[in-house]
């Protein structure tokens, strides 16, 4: 099959490309004789005739560091009638900027897939969609009130504060059973986002591992064990966490089967799914997810062709 493809990511300058699924992606679709475009979601235009336009970079792309992409002259591309497929692969704070993007891109759905859907990547932030799976979660609290977390407190003891659209694993604070300095972090919460903020116990199983299981079309395509770094309880790979091979638990495998089916019918073809303790969902990823390059580092599994291979039979399905 012969696509072209745009890729709407943060600066191709910056990335790791020891660790980045963008670029994994990107790779692979070059492997397959795809033609790859890089672009900026602030380059995106909607014209008087509706048509979505954006500065397109044709781009090739190797695994030499330091010297990992070569970029052509800018393209002004109508991303409906120029491009077979989009992925939507710029990293959150999951903002208007990012939600507005979701709507720009949702008018070419009917020439150009996009993947994840963005509709549903609109509804579905990472700490949102993860509640309507309440039976596999720790106890959750979403506030903005210091009085209730206060109260929560009082039953579940130390606590974690996140920015409910936060990623990465930035800014997530452990509070002590004590409550100290919870007021204060409480001030700079609410000053900072304007949403209310996650609250959940402090598990102590996150010092085994928080586990990334990606899920491509529902199904389960591998996993890793993501270890805290020295001083730390966040286990994130970009917080200096480290990855270990793993298998599934039983439950694990449960959590997967029982969102799977919803994730294909979304159009979320490429998902990752955090848990702790191999019992607790902590949070179902997106907007951009990653682990693919760190999965198929440990078992040998080519997960970007996989992403493709999916991506490729919705494309003959819309076809038919």
């Amino acid at each position: 099959m012969s696509l072209k493809i745009a890729v709407q990511m943060d600066p191709i300058e910056n990335i790791n490309i020891k660790g980045d699924s963008s670029f994994a992606l990107m790779l692979a679709a070059q492997e397959r004789g795809y033609e790859v475009f890089e672009y900026h979601v602030e380059s995106l235009t909607l014209d008087a005739n509706d048509r979505l336009i954006a500065e397109c970079f044709p781009v090739k792309v190797q695994r030499v560091e330091g010297d990992h992409f070569e970029k052509g002259e800018a393209q002004r591309l109508d991303l409906g009638r120029d491009i077979d497929v989009v992925l939507m692969r710029q990293d959150p704070p999951f903002h208007m900027g990012y939600i507005t993007a979701t709507h720009m891109l949702e008018r070419i759905q009917a020439e150009t897939l996009v993947v994840n859907d963005p509709a549903n990547v609109r509804n579905a932030p990472e700490k949102v969609m993860v509640l309507d799976y309440r039976r596999f979660m720790p106890p959750t609290l979403v506030t903005r009130s210091v009085d209730e977390v206060k109260r929560f407190m009082k039953e579940h003891g130390a606590v974690v504060v996140k920015p409910i659209h936060g990623n990465g694993g930035k800014a997530i604070f452990r509070v002590p059973e004590s409550g100290d300095n919870l007021t204060a972090l409480f001030e700079v919460f609410n000053q900072t986002w304007p949403e209310p903020h996650m609250v959940q116990p402090f598990l102590p199983e996150v010092a085994e591992g928080d586990k990334r299981i990606v899920l491509i079309d529902g199904e389960i395509a591998g996993a890793i064990n993501r270890i805290p770094g020295e001083g730390e309880f966040r286990s994130n790979l970009a917080m200096g966490g480290s990855a270990e091979a793993t298998t599934l638990t039983d439950r694990e495998v449960e959590i997967c089967e029982a969102m799977g089916p919803e994730l294909k019918r979304l159009g979320l073809t490429f998902v990752g799914i955090d848990v702790i303790g191999g019992k607790y969902l902590t949070e179902i990823n997106v907007t951009s997810p990653t682990g693919i390059v760190a999965i198929s580092n440990f078992d040998g599994t080519d997960l970007a062709g996989m992403i493709w291979d999916a991506i490729e039979a919705r494309l003959a399905a819309r076809r038919t």
